[in-house]
């Protein structure tokens, strides 16, 4: 029968665990929580935290510290308590700052889950035990001659232009930069950071430093293209932002007096806060980072989990930061590209709230963390998700719209047939394509007007005619093409 005052009152700590009954299988338990945060264990408890009772009470006391020792060499305090005639025992581990095994084996407490760690996840594990970060380990095979030098100079560029580096160093040797980033070791070897972020081919020493970028149709199963960006990180968000801008995302234009303005549709500056923190934060013993590119909404993803206790709403609010990797985090730091003081997603959400989108959502997802977040505008429509992408234009009041890349727009312009009038373009390109085009215009001929490869313009004719703008009619020898959609007629 139920009785209030059986009940014991526990002592505080951040794991508190009841058990009816001892049995060797809590070793493992205690070595979990040894490798955690710690916890306190109460056998000859049940779950409603009313004391039961244990037998051979007396043995216990000297099993438990003795097993404890050694197997797993730590120290317990093992205390018997005793409430109303009955016995229990309540057993107190504090964490370890060293890793520590149970018969060669190595557990994890995590939320309400015992782990056993093995492979990279364990690797992981005794390098934060020891205070280290996975970028901080030497790597055996790398020598000077596989850093990048224009890598160098692009990084202490952008760390003058920040203040965060001072002009004096601009001419500083590889080595005295790799040095003062704590990237070089004394005796010369280059730790896994600096193969990261400057390496000529980081991918000869890692197999995942890779930057997927997907444009998908209603589901996942429906790719229409794709680009995968490779070469160290240091540069790695500038390329993404390039590619997002030839292909993937809208530029809406405006006019300023009589200058042509184009503005991402994400705001810049927190779309390359999002892919910093993919970059920096990323676990490199895991897959490459994936962007999924839809209609109307993108998702971010990269491997390695958020820091225990971090949620959406923490880190979206003042919290201190924990860079998994702590060599890279510091070095873009240096580099103008993040800072030290957890502020990354508030710089976001304003950047988002600035143009009225919806702050991204944050969570962990396969393993990985997962950003996602609306786009200002629908690609295949034209037309704007959100208001404040509503930019009349100069004369007419209409709303102009580039959704597409500068040469997918010329090539509807070509199959229109209209005369190209376009100030982004050069003047080489303009020269080869402001005439009027018939309406036959093919892969070949618009290579040669564009001075691109074939198979370069049939992917940008395979993705105009999967986003509804254009067709095929008759064969693909004598065939040509058509517009099927008003949104490609007029200004592009």
């Amino acid at each position: 029968m139920y009785n209030e005052n059986m009940k014991i009152k526990a002592r505080e700590s951040q794991n508190v665990e009841y058990k009816s009954s001892w049995n060797d299988k809590y070793l493992e338990w205690i070595c979990g929580f040894a490798n955690a945060q710690g916890a306190v264990m109460y056998f000859g408890v049940n779950d409603d935290h009313e004391v039961i009772g244990l037998k051979n009470v007396d043995k216990l006391m000297e099993d438990i510290p003795n097993k404890v020792i050694n197997y797993m060499g730590i120290v317990v305090d093992v205390n018997l308590h005793e409430l109303d005639g009955l016995e229990y025992i309540e057993v107190v581990i504090e964490p370890s700052n060293v890793p520590i095994s149970y018969r060669g084996k190595y557990y994890y407490r995590s939320g309400s889950t015992m782990q056993e760690m093995n492979g990279p996840a364990l690797q992981n594990f005794v390098i934060k035990k020891m205070g280290r970060s996975w970028d901080d380990v030497p790597n055996d095979r790398a020598t000077i001659n596989d850093i990048d030098r224009n890598a160098i100079d692009y990084f202490l560029k952008k760390g003058i232009e920040a203040e965060r580096i001072s002009e004096d160093e601009k001419e500083s040797s590889t080595e005295d930069v790799l040095k003062s980033l704590h990237l070089m070791n004394a005796d010369g070897s280059l730790k896994n950071a600096a193969l990261l972020l400057f390496g000529k081919d980081p991918l000869n020493f890692f197999t995942s430093v890779q930057f997927k970028i997907g444009r998908f149709g209603t589901d996942e199963a429906d790719l229409i293209l794709q680009d995968v960006i490779e070469g160290n990180i240091i540069q790695m968000a500038d390329r993404v932002v390039q590619t997002l801008k030839n292909k993937y995302l809208a530029l809406p234009v405006h006019f300023e007096g009589m200058q042509r303005r184009e503005k991402l549709e994400i705001p810049e500056s927190a779309l390359r806060e999002i892919l910093y923190n993919a970059i920096a934060h990323k676990d490199y013993t895991g897959p490459a980072i994936q962007m999924h590119v839809y209609n109307d909404h993108v998702e971010i993803w990269n491997y390695g989990n958020l820091p225990d206790g971090y949620t959406e709403e923490k880190l979206y609010s003042k919290h201190a930061s924990q860079p998994r990797n702590r060599n890279i985090a510091d070095t873009m730091f240096k580099a103008g590209f993040i800072d030290t003081w957890g502020r990354g997603y508030k710089k976001i959400k304003e950047g988002f709230d600035s143009v009225g989108i919806p702050m991204p959502t944050v969570e962990n997802a396969d393993g990985g963390v997962r950003v996602s977040f609306h786009r200002g505008f629908d690609v295949v429509s034209g037309k704007p998700f959100f208001d404040k992408f509503l930019v009349p234009e100069r004369e007419s009041g209409q709303t102009v719209v580039n959704v597409l890349s500068e040469r997918q727009r010329l090539i509807i312009k070509s199959i229109i047939g209209s005369v190209v009038e376009n100030d982004r373009v050069n003047d080489t390109v303009n020269d080869r394509v402001s005439e009027r085009v018939n309406d036959r215009v093919n892969a070949i001929s618009l290579a040669r007007h564009f001075g691109v490869s074939e198979s370069t313009i049939r992917r940008d004719l395979a993705y105009l005619q999967k986003c509804g703008i254009i067709k095929r009619v008759g064969s693909d020898k004598t065939g040509h093409w058509v517009i099927v959609t008003q949104e490609a007629d007029g200004d592009m």
